[in-house]
């Protein structure tokens, strides 16, 4: 009902007898109708979405996000896969780097050659310290940049998904690029995706983007697993007093959002040459504190997707 035909109707009717009443009557009816509209919208756009269609023979999926680049979401990202095979061995894990335009993954992981095509033309993930690894830098040349639009970065995670031999997995670990992009909603809105775990660090700067990133999930119904903080605090190696060089406000962040911060990791020179080798912490320094929380870290997102994992089959008996 256009605006014209509601005042029509709106002054025909007797009882009025001033303007007050005519635009109070006209208020009403048109609240009424934006209601109408926004309901419309929401049906609307609910057909636009794409159906969310799990990847073949992956059990679970946890992204690894970050709102600010530069804070070690890759270092988490590859360390909890390699943790996870290690507390699990008969568990098979993946590692997807979905971070197209700077892939870090092959570094890490000291992973390299052209990936293969099965006998299902699927591409055959590359495997090193017990677990899948699919990356856009294992597809391109180490020197060459990827300069591409929204829609074939779209593309792009659609191959490094759903044209890879993944299964069996009981967890795939998504390393996402940083910031609030296209990358987390498409893969919001085509993967059922059980948790993310965003990581942060100490610093006002990284925190409030945080926010942000956590704000997004929120709206893309992502449940999140917690937050971890890296760079939390420096150790002197001389009198092993803790030195809060970046801030110390990641717990008031969390408290605001009503978070866990689920793992903290200390400054250590050595975690560089970890990344600079290919060996991640947890087999290069077995023994380290990094390691123990990396671990730890595991255990915990373990224990997430086992708690998911009651709730839905307690939701099915209802």
């Amino acid at each position: 009902m256009n605006l014209q035909r509601i005042i029509n109707k709106v002054c025909a009717q007797p009882l009025l007898t001033n303007t007050k009443n005519v635009f109070s009557i006209l208020s009403i009816r048109l609240k009424h109708d934006k209601n109408d509209l926004e309901e419309h919208k929401k049906k609307v756009m609910a057909r636009g979405l794409p159906e969310k269609k799990p990847l073949p023979g992956v059990k679970s999926i946890i992204l690894v996000a970050s709102g600010k680049g530069g804070v070690g979401k890759t270092t988490t990202a590859v360390n909890l896969a390699c943790a996870m095979k290690v507390i699990e061995p008969d568990k098979e894990i993946g590692l997807l780097d979905a971070d197209v335009f700077g892939p870090s993954v092959p570094l890490m992981m000291n992973i390299s050659g052209e990936p293969m095509l099965n006998d299902n033309h699927l591409i055959e993930p590359l495997l090193n310290y017990g677990v899948k690894c699919m990356s856009m830098g294992l597809l391109v040349s180490g020197e060459n940049a990827v300069v591409w639009r929204g829609l074939m970065v779209m593309q792009a995670l659609d191959r490094l998904t759903r044209h890879v031999a993944w299964g069996p997995l009981d967890c795939l670990v998504v390393d996402t690029p940083p910031g609030t992009g296209d990358t987390h909603l498409s893969l919001a809105q085509n993967l059922p995706i059980d948790g993310a775990i965003v990581v942060t660090t100490p610093q006002s700067a990284a925190l409030q983007v945080t926010k942000r990133g956590v704000n997004m999930f929120e709206k893309l119904k992502v449940p999140i697993v917690g937050l971890v903080e890296n760079m939390s605090h420096a150790i002197c190696s001389n009198c092993g007093t803790k030195n809060f060089i970046f801030g110390n406000e990641t717990k008031k962040t969390a408290n605001e959002m009503g978070l866990d911060i689920i793992e903290s990791f200390e400054v250590d020179a050595n975690m560089s040459e970890c990344i600079n080798s290919g060996k991640p912490a947890i087999y290069a320094l077995p023994d380290s504190i990094h390691a123990e929380k990396y671990r730890r870290l595991a255990n915990r997102v373990f224990k997430y997707i086992a708690d998911k994992d009651i709730q839905h089959a307690k939701a099915k008996e209802q």
